[in-house]
């Protein structure tokens, strides 16, 4: 999947979220938890980044802190050319408008006391959107593009099967006209079915309504499909960014490599050598020097003179014809 679509939508430069960690009667701060530690991306008009990687790597803290649901520590987050971290809670709020987000959890996302009429038509009442009669009417044409009957506008989220449910969270952030949803591992909550159905409907509304996409995700083969690049995320950073078919074809970092090893391939006959991560994903709160896979890294345990610079270094950002890459491996070889 590719696009020509070189319109900036959104930039992230260097953004940082640190979240303390406190103990004593005086809840003093002794250390930091490093969830997103310089993260740097631009996503397009009409694209989809995807955003994957282990669970506790970061990805649901960076699509929030991007949205500003969360503070930042550090760095900055452009829409359009202008600074959401730099701007009145009045302008933020007007922004919200354009920049959605659609939650993991469909349980857990939507209010149990109000009906499905008045969380999707939440957001229109906030922003003082017409009438009530007008804004009932955007929630059912809103309802029907999402493949929701009208007829349950005023039923409970209890009575929704999952599926049902994430279609309500999506016609939430799409009612709106956001040109920009974080997608918070829209799918992953639901049967593979009904996460085919989602991840086609999100596709439809993309090309139909001009939005961009951050897709965080933990299943590969279903980012492969929606995603027009995709960031690798490893404790907080981000070490490989690619097309998607780039990525797929040729994994540079061998946490990449790792990683797509898993996925299973519809094919009895291939034979995919499955690579083995020894060890367990380093704390956040003290995260290894230099490189921080090295711990984990097969390439660098099997090269002592390697393994020496991965542990003092911090890899730098290496652009091999727009495919990103931060390994002192890959820049051995491709000297």
């Amino acid at each position: 999947m590719t696009t020509n679509n070189n319109n900036i939508l959104v930039e992230v430069k260097n953004l940082k979220k640190y979240f303390p960690v406190r103990k004593g009667l005086f809840a003093k701060t002794v250390g930091w938890v490093k969830a997103v530690d310089d993260v740097s991306f631009t996503i397009n008009s009409a694209e989809t980044l995807g955003l994957v990687g282990e669970t506790g790597c970061g990805k649901t803290t960076c699509g929030r802190t991007v949205l500003k649901l969360i503070e930042p520590s550090d760095g900055k987050t452009y829409f359009e050319n202008k600074s959401i971290y730099d701007i009145s809670p009045s302008e933020l709020r007007s922004l919200r408008r354009n920049m959605q987000i659609i939650f993991q959890d469909p349980y857990s996302s939507l209010n149990p006391r109000m009906t499905v009429g008045a969380i999707i038509g939440e957001g229109p009442l906030v922003h003082k959107m017409g009438s009530r009669k007008e804004r009932d009417e955007l929630v059912e044409h809103t309802m029907e593009k999402v493949g929701l009957s009208p007829a349950y506008i005023n039923r409970y989220p209890h009575e929704f099967s999952g599926g049902q449910r994430q279609r309500i969270g999506i016609a939430r952030a799409l009612i709106l006209n956001p040109r920009f949803i974080v997608c918070d591992e829209a799918v992953s909550a639901l049967d593979v079915s009904i996460q085919a159905q989602i991840i086609n409907l999100l596709c439809e509304l993309r090309e139909k309504y001009n939005i961009a996409y951050l897709f965080i995700a933990h299943d590969l083969s279903v980012v492969e499909y929606i995603s027009h690049r995709v960031a690798v995320m490893y404790l907080g950073e981000i070490v490989e960014t690619a097309r998607s078919e780039d990525l797929y074809k040729n994994p540079l970092h061998p946490y990449t490599q790792a990683l797509l090893s898993a996925v299973p391939v519809p094919d009895p006959s291939s034979k995919r050598m499955r690579i083995i991560l020894e060890g367990d994903v380093p704390s956040p709160l003290n995260p290894p020097s230099g490189c921080r896979f090295h711990p984990r890294c097969p390439v660098a345990q099997k090269d002592p003179a390697l393994m020496r610079r991965c542990q003092s270094e911090v890899p730098r950002e290496l652009n091999l014809s727009g495919h990103i890459v931060r390994c002192h491996a890959v820049e051995k070889n491709a000297k």
